[in-house]
């Protein structure tokens, strides 16, 4: 379709396929879609985003900048000379508006906006870089910012532009501490394959979530709450490959947000026109529906895989993982400890301990205390840490003197045996084949090289196939260790999302020839990792919210299995059980598990946190929520 300009005519047009109404008149565009209307200021780079109302102006959500930067190594793009909004396409039941920009850093770039009938949709493309700029660094993408960025208009006005806060809410799908399912707008937000215990990093216990906030018309008034109201998701969408960036940020200011994607310097632009994923608005009537909205939508565009087979009937029987039994014995041990004045061990110090008892006898003595209760579990998962080194995941023999004949006992009374892999861990891979720092130090497993995919494929042949350990699959552990940094070196290739996307993948693809019904469990509720994960756990439990009161467990857990139900429908849930603050936490959470997912059980002999000893009948009440869960599977 030829461009249009503001001369012609104002009358209302429909596209083809019809939901979608477009206006123009002196002072620009509007857009009226099923349920949205989008006002493009013909003046600034911006758009009025507001509901669509019967009996009047609807409400205001976001007052869109209609700018974005892409910033490369060694310079901070900005934008200039910023035409006005022209329709670039009117078919196929949308029209697509294009605001075009100059800048410093490329040749060509602007914002598109395609409107349909139920969606708006916003993207950057740029092509160059300019002549001039041929440094080491001039084509590597260190970040780019949507909904906003570095600009300098024509009435003087400079410096970084944001879209406006007109909601009250954000929705996060990611568990983070503080506790704050529903945060105030103005709180920061990150979904990424980055983070850890550390302060402001706590948000990579799913890594990476789905990439799909929810914008709410109501505060919420508590940690887990999920307030009605109105809302609007804005998610990510791009192929799983161009997922490169290590997060997307919501970013709030003073009134104003924009998103960022950290790309790190370690994505290269070619010589043609480089496209941003898209940033998708779509009203919602809840927060679960704005994430089954975004996972279908990958799924109808190839994205993302559709519903998974029906798994072997064994992956949902329930589970014993050792971690926290470990972590409670550990502590345990040490307040009775000379000079320890009975106390326990808390926190990082349990963790390290707690490693020690990853054995083949402190095992053999979990599974006769499970005997004794009357407990059978389906599954037994070993976890950290019964491997000599992370990265070749050779076995301990001072700690497994017979792994191969322990799981073949397993396999014997019944039982499937999953082995804990810690994601990204270098140790015992040779250097050239591992992410550097800038002292030539091994951070993590380079991914983009070939030769370690390779390694990593016999590593997976040999722990599950008939001629090595022969153990049923993995329990993935540390994705959110994903290797981020601009000064690390790696091969030309992957990065952040993606690169996690090749690592699960490699190690998905060879359990699968090793053993077609092995089951590997990662925390990666995004989509677009269904076809790398068969069960996603729920992982660690946090405990705070912005106040310093304590979230209850349940609470936690329930957001969470509500968050993989609309991103991975289909796909079964580990529910995990660890930490807890307390014997009565882990009570309530034991009665709620079945209806979360499969039923895991951590602690045999004592809570590591409290230090409460758990009694007989505290592992009976374990013992009839396993039965009353098969009983229903029957």
């Amino acid at each position: 379709m030829p461009q249009s300009d503001l001369s012609m005519p104002r009358e209302a047009t429909r596209t083809e396929n019809s939901g979608v109404e477009w206006t123009r008149s002196t002072s620009g565009f509007t857009v009226t879609g099923v349920a949205y209307v989008l006002d493009i200021d013909h003046g600034q780079p911006r758009a009025v985003l507001q509901d669509r109302a019967a009996d009047g102006p609807g409400k205001v959500w976001t007052e869109l900048s209609l700018l974005g930067s892409l910033d490369l190594m060694g310079t901070r793009d900005e934008s200039y000379d910023i035409q006005p909004a022209r329709i670039a396409d009117a078919s196929e039941g949308a029209v697509e508006f294009v605001v075009e920009m100059a800048g410093h850093t490329w040749a060509e770039k602007a914002v598109h906006v395609r409107c349909s009938a139920t969606e708006v949709v916003l993207w950057i493309a740029a092509s160059g870089p300019r002549a001039g700029r041929r440094d080491a660094g001039a084509n590597r993408l260190v970040e780019v910012t949507l909904l906003g960025g570095r600009a300098i208009l024509p009435n003087g006005a400079g410096g970084t532009f944001r879209s406006s806060i007109r909601f009250a809410s954000l929705f996060s799908p990611t568990p983070t501490e503080p506790v704050h399912v529903v945060r105030p707008a103005s709180a920061a937000s990150s979904l990424g394959v980055v983070g850890d215990a550390s302060p402001g990093r706590l948000h990579g216990i799913f890594s990476p979530p789905p990439l799909c906030w929810a914008l709410g018309d109501q505060p919420a008034t508590g940690a887990a709450d999920v307030p009605d109201g109105r809302w609007w998701g804005m998610s990510v969408r791009a192929p799983v490959a161009e997922l490169t960036m290590t997060s997307a940020q919501y970013s709030p200011l003073d009134g104003g947000f924009c998103l960022r994607l950290d790309y790190e310097g370690h994505t290269r632009i070619g010589p043609g026109t480089w496209r941003s994923p898209e940033v998708v608005l779509r009203p919602a009537a809840t927060p679960w529906q704005a994430i089954a909205d975004y996972r279908d939508d990958l799924v109808a565009r190839d994205l993302a895989p559709d519903l998974p087979e029906p798994p072997p009937r064994w992956w949902a029987e329930p589970i014993f993982c050792g971690w926290g039994a470990q972590c409670a014995r550990a502590a345990t041990m040490h307040a009775d400890e000379p000079g320890s004045d009975g106390a326990g061990l808390v926190g990082g110090a349990t963790v390290v301990k707690a490693a020690d008892l990853a054995r083949q006898d402190v095992y053999d003595e979990f599974l006769s205390t499970m005997g004794r209760a009357g407990l059978d579990p389906g599954t037994i998962v070993i976890d950290d840490r019964w491997q000599a080194s992370y990265g070749t995941a050779t076995i301990d023999p001072a700690k497994w003197p017979d792994l191969r004949g322990w799981i073949a006992d397993q396999h014997q009374a019944g039982r499937k045996v999953l082995l804990w892999w810690k994601a990204w861990d270098p140790e015992g891979v040779p250097v050239e084949e591992c992410v550097l720092d800038p002292v030539g130090r091994p951070v993590a497993v380079d991914v983009a090289n070939p030769a370690y995919l390779d390694r990593l494929t016999r590593i997976v042949t040999h722990l599950l196939g008939p001629d090595g350990l022969d153990a049923d699959g993995f329990k993935v552990d540390f994705t959110q260790r994903a290797p981020s940094g601009m000064s690390l070196r790696a091969h030309e290739g992957t990065w952040g999302i993606a690169a996690l996307h090749t690592l699960l993948g490699t190690i998905h693809r060879a359990a699968k020839v090793a053993k077609p019904d092995a089951l590997i469990v990662t925390h990666t509720p995004h989509p677009s990792f269904g076809d790398v994960c068969d069960m996603v756990r729920l992982n660690d439990v946090l405990e705070w919210d912005a106040g310093w009161a304590q979230v209850p467990v349940v609470d936690q857990l329930r957001f969470r299995h509500a968050v993989v139900a609309a991103s991975l429908p289909g796909h079964l849930l580990d529910t995990d059980q660890w930490p807890m603050p307390d014997r009565a936490s882990w009570r309530a959470y034991v009665e709620a598990q079945a209806a979360l997912g499969v039923p895991a059980l951590y602690y045999l002999e004592a809570i590591d946190n409290s230090g409460e000893p758990l009694t007989a009948a505290d592992l009976a009440l374990v013992a009839r929520t396993w039965k009353e869960y098969r009983d229903e599977r029957t």
